[in-house]
């Protein structure tokens, strides 16, 4: 018989897979509470929710937010759910650096992101990629090279001008 925790988890759960961009299934085997603390707060620092819920009330949730046996194969043992709504790879760079730091304890098997259902292997592909910011800034700096090529030949030109006129006034005097 459900209980109102258990009602409020699952409502909860529903929510924020409905809003979330990128969704990531962890094994969290043989983690211990420090780590796990760790973790935890790792995830607040970027807006990712980090959470452990029952595995049945989870594959309730995914019910209710249109996601029906989506996961079931994923949701075996000890799964942890890391979700983002702003960026879908951000848990994903959090699992990589958390994981370079303790020995791999935390294993991903399933990541979900904007509407597709990948296997663990493009965690890594995905834990690889720039920040947003990153690469704003590299495609700005593509933007702003030809025209720094430019300028540096248009000075060229102007100072190799300069120098003929000067030389060819020396010459006449």
């Amino acid at each position: 018989m459900p209980n109102q925790i258990k009602i409020d988890k699952v409502e909860q759960s529903t929510n924020r897979l409905k809003e979330a961009s990128g969704i990531y299934f962890a094994s969290y085997t043989g983690m211990d509470v420090k780590q796990a603390t760790e973790l935890r707060k790792l995830c607040r620092e970027t807006n990712v929710d980090y959470s452990i819920t029952k595995n049945t009330l989870i594959k309730i949730a995914a019910k209710n937010a249109g996601y029906d046996n989506q996961f079931d194969d994923l949701l075996k043992g000890q799964i942890a759910i890391a979700t983002s709504v702003e960026d879908p790879v951000a848990p994903a760079r959090i699992i990589k650096n958390f994981n370079k730091d303790n020995n791999d304890v935390l294993e991903v098997v399933g990541v979900f992101v904007e509407g597709n259902l990948y296997d663990a292997d493009k965690y890594k592909d995905l834990a690889n990629l720039p920040t947003r910011e990153e690469m704003i800034a590299k495609f700005a700096s593509m933007l702003s090279q030809p025209m720094t090529v430019l300028a540096g030949t248009l000075s060229s030109t102007i100072t190799k001008l300069a120098g003929t006129l000067t030389s060819l006034k020396e010459q006449k005097q």
